[in-house]
């Protein structure tokens, strides 16, 4: 726990606006979710972050996960948290050539990003793919052209029904 914070804080401190926008809800937790991990922090005088007190209820949490971050919660504080989260940037590559020089640093960072879009490709494809297997072999889903073309088919069906009822009711 005391990595993120140092870590929030090393962010917050180059961004000054971040902490003017945080610096009014000291004393507000945060939860920050992450896969499995949970952190929690208070917001401290000044914008910065701090260890939160023993069981105190998160005003704010924010969710890590694969589609990116999600920031959860009401009132001020929460939105306070959303717009930093929103704003906020972490530049990996210059943080990176302060340790192994620009070159090595810009390699690095594309390598990870090279990654994470392989692994969101990769579960667009398993999620398409079990889809398809769902679909075609075990007839639990059906097939969107398949859903598709059956939803065609039922409105044509409801306007020839509806003229037919005009019908009856002209005859009657």
């Amino acid at each position: 726990m005391a990595f993120f914070i140092s870590f929030l804080n090393r962010l917050l401190e180059g961004e000054r606006w971040a902490r003017e926008r945080l610096a009014p809800f000291a004393g507000a937790v945060v939860e920050l979710r992450a896969g499995p991990v949970t952190v929690r922090a208070a917001i401290a005088e000044g914008g910065l972050a701090e260890a939160a007190p023993p069981g105190a209820q998160p005003a704010a949490m924010v969710l890590l996960g694969p589609d990116g971050l999600r920031v959860v919660g009401e009132g001020a504080a929460a939105e306070a948290v959303r717009g930093v989260a929103r704003e906020l940037r972490w530049d990996v590559e210059e943080e990176l050539s302060r340790l192994v020089g620009d070159i090595a640093a810009h390699r690095l960072a594309q390598a990870g990003r090279d990654f994470v879009a392989w692994q969101r490709d990769a579960a667009r494809r398993l999620a398409a793919s079990a889809a398809d297997a769902l679909a075609r072999e075990d007839g639990m889903l059906v097939a969107r052209a398949e859903l598709e073309r059956l939803a065609g088919a039922l409105d044509s069906l409801d306007a020839r029904l509806r003229e037919l009822e005009r019908r009856v009711a002209r005859l009657g």
